[in-house]
Parts: structure tokens; sequence; C-alpha cells
């Protein structure tokens, strides 16, 4: 006889990718005339990972100069993924949006996110997106100097928020986030698209 999981009475959210439709690309197809130079500048100069130094609390300002040194040809590219970082913001992905309204206004969960997000971009969203403001609270990586799929960052943010990891479902689109997450005792669904999320919350019962 399988044993019973617990009840699910939080929900964590993770931002970009999933409620925000954060992309590069959505700047970059404005300054870059060649689609493959795009790329090329996406993966192999301003790489996931330099940006992600600034999610886990890296000053813009200290990146960009490290980066234009070693590519001084793309450096006006470079200035721009700070000085121009709004732009690639692309609107809510509305969709999400409504379920989050449900589990909070209709459902009664308590709702928080967890987001790794640079501290110096992040009020650009906070300023762009009213339902920030439904959540409980907001965990930002870059405001913590560390960033997910680190352990410490789930650990301090059920110790913040007041939350039991086995009674948490985590929503991200990154499935190693969503692997760390587990790991650290979270329930954890991984974000593929509005209708796959509504079918995992019925599934787990909780809508």
């Amino acid at each position: 006889m399988s044993k019973e999981l617990p009840e699910i009475k939080t929900i964590l959210f993770d931002l970009g990718g999933v409620l925000i439709d954060w992309n590069p690309r959505h700047l970059f197809r404005k300054m870059f005339k060649d689609v493959d130079e795009m790329e090329y500048f996406l993966k192999e100069v301003a790489t996931s990972d330099w940006n992600e130094m600034q999610d886990a609390g890296r000053p813009f300002e200290e990146a960009i100069d490290i980066l234009a040194s070693k590519f001084p040809d793309y450096q006006k590219y470079i200035q721009a993924y700070y000085y121009r970082w709004p732009e690639m913001l692309n609107g809510s992905i509305r969709e999400t949006v409504e379920i989050l309204k449900k589990l909070k206004e209709e459902l009664g969960y308590p709702v928080y996110a967890l987001t790794n997000w640079s501290a110096q971009t992040f009020p650009h969203a906070r300023d762009q997106f009213n339902f920030l403001g439904w959540f409980e609270g907001i965990l930002v990586s870059g405001e913590e100097n560390m960033k997910k799929p680190d352990p410490r960052i789930y650990e301090l943010t059920l110790e913040r928020f007041g939350l039991k990891g086995e009674n948490t479902l985590f929503i991200d689109d990154s499935l190693r986030n969503i692997v760390a997450a587990r790991k650290c005792g979270l329930r954890a669904v991984q974000f593929e698209s509005p209708a796959k999320l509504r079918a995992d919350l019925r599934l787990l019962k909780v809508i």
C-alpha cells in the first residue's frame, strides 16, 4: 500500500519563463541584422553562465567590463545587456498569471516566488508587472548572492517564509532547478506550458 503524500498547502513560483516572458532575443533581434551572429553572441559571448553570475549578485558594471575586455568588438551589445535590459521583457505569460490568480484568490493558497534574477534589474519587473504584488514574499537570488540550483537558496526560502518543503509545491521551467528542489525536500513540477501546468495541478489535487 503506497504512502499518501502530504497535502500541498503553499505554491512557490519561479518567475522568468513561467509567469514572465524574459528572453534576451527580444532585445537583440533589434540590434543584430544577422540571426546567426545574434545566436553566436548569446551562446559564446554573453552566455547563460555569464548572466547567471549577475543573478548570483555580481554587479552588471563589473560583468560588462570583464566581458568587453575579452570581446571588444561586441562592446555595445554587452553594454546593452544591462542598459537596455527592459527590452528583454515581452510581457507576462497570461495563462500562467490566470492560474496564479485562481490559486490565490479562488482557492486561497499562499503564494511565494523564488527567482534567479539580478538585484539591479528586478526593480524593472516590479514596476511592470502588478501581479508581483500578489505574492506573500519573493526571494530574489541577486539580493542573496546565491542562485538556483544551490541547495542553500531553497533552504533559505523555506526558512525565511516559514514553509515546510513537503507541503510546498515549487514550479520552475528549469529541470536542474526542479531536481535540486526535490533533493531539498520540496514537491516540484517542471513548467512546460500553462496547459501542462493545469494538468499537473489537477493530478496533484491542487485545483
